[in-house]
């Protein structure tokens, strides 16, 4: 490795520590600020509220890494670009492509560093911080057991589902059980699926098991259709299933599996499997484009100014990127493909940019 390739990873990972102390440190104020009253008011202590928001970083941390990677290498090169170094370096037979080794090697450290806080700490941190403000601050009765089954109890009734598909609005494998006043089961629904519509649940393919309080016995019927009244709306279901972000690579693999030899759907899942390997290798994607937009004449007059386009263009990135998930889990682009559509577009970006460099 020369001289010229450590003075740049060096200056990189300077200035990458210095903006990512500054975003961490404005993102937990603001999520504090908003958050700290719902602690407050459920009386929890001060230490779970910082245990909570602690247990957030790791999360935050795989947020800003690849804005960082954009705007330490926009830093780094924009100062160079700025202060002539950079014309010194061409003077002396220095071209782009030299440049482009360290700012790759870089991105790839960042990518493997992003790879692992998603895979080892973010599961375990996100879902401890997720029962924190679930169970203890909200104080939901609904949880999610070792099997990802939806338990939820409310005033004399108890919901088991199976699985719950976010995308269709669905459930399968619904049971309701209702108790009377010396916990006796009164009353009991099975049924295949279910869906949500104009705010009622339907459920599809069940029978209905009722008690008679006369007899003690229990009368049985099926039906095809049934509204039911359930104290829960999608998005209350939503908050209770366990989220990709919770499980690592292994696990989402293997819930998929399950899920689809059950005979469910479990697309919105195999998207989110593709995902935790295509977004980590936007850091080096991230890197080109910050070292094609620092080395453009306009950075060197207006360095600003080419700050605020970088943080532009990471901004149109995550817009474009979820909008590309939300194609995969509406079944609009496969699976596999979905999660890399925006790195592919942003990679050939990053490579037009650098070849028209100055």
């Amino acid at each position: 490795m020369t001289i010229l390739h450590r003075y740049i990873l060096r200056e990189s990972l300077i200035y990458f520590l210095m903006i990512l102390a500054m975003v961490i440190g404005i993102y937990v104020a603001v999520d504090f600020f908003e958050k700290i009253d719902d602690f407050i008011e459920v009386g929890l202590p001060l230490t779970r509220a910082a245990a909570y928001f602690l247990l957030k970083i790791p999360f935050i941390l795989a947020q800003i890494i690849p804005v960082g990677v954009l705007l330490s290498t926009l830093v780094c090169f924009g100062l160079m670009n700025k202060n002539n170094e950079w014309i010194a370096l061409k003077g002396g037979g220095i071209s782009v492509g030299a440049f482009v080794w360290p700012v790759v090697l870089t991105g790839f450290g960042f990518s493997v560093l992003l790879f692992l806080i998603s895979e080892v700490a973010i599961p375990m941190s996100m879902a401890k911080a997720n029962h924190i403000w679930r169970v203890e601050v909200r104080r939901e009765s609904a949880m999610t057991s070792r099997e990802k089954n939806i338990w939820i109890k409310s005033n004399r009734h108890i919901t088991h589902i199976r699985y719950y598909n976010p995308t269709q609005k669905a459930v399968y494998g619904v049971t309701l059980h209702g108790f009377g006043e010396n916990f006796q089961l009164t009353h009991r629904i099975d049924a295949a699926g279910g869906y949500y519509r104009n705010g009622k649940w339907i459920l599809t393919d069940g029978l209905e098991q009722t008690l008679d309080p006369k007899t003690g016995k229990y009368h049985t019927r099926g039906f095809k259709k049934k509204e039911v009244a359930l104290a829960l709306l999608p998005e209350d279901l939503q908050k209770v299933v366990k989220k990709s972000e919770e499980m690592n690579l292994v696990e989402l693999r293997d819930y998929v599996r399950k899920v689809e030899s059950e005979g469910y759907d479990a697309t919105v899942y195999r998207v989110d499997l593709h995902a935790k390997i295509a977004f980590p290798l936007v850091c080096v994607i991230m890197g080109l484009l910050g070292l094609g937009i620092a080395l453009k004449r306009s950075v060197k007059e207006a360095l600003p100014f080419g700050i605020a386009f970088g943080i532009g263009a990471a901004f149109f990135y995550w817009i474009f990127y979820s909008f590309c998930l939300s194609l995969g889990y509406g079944e609009m682009l496969p699976a596999p493909v979905a999660p890399w559509v925006a790195n592919g577009v942003f990679l050939c970006v990053a490579v037009i940019n650098l070849l028209h460099a100055d």
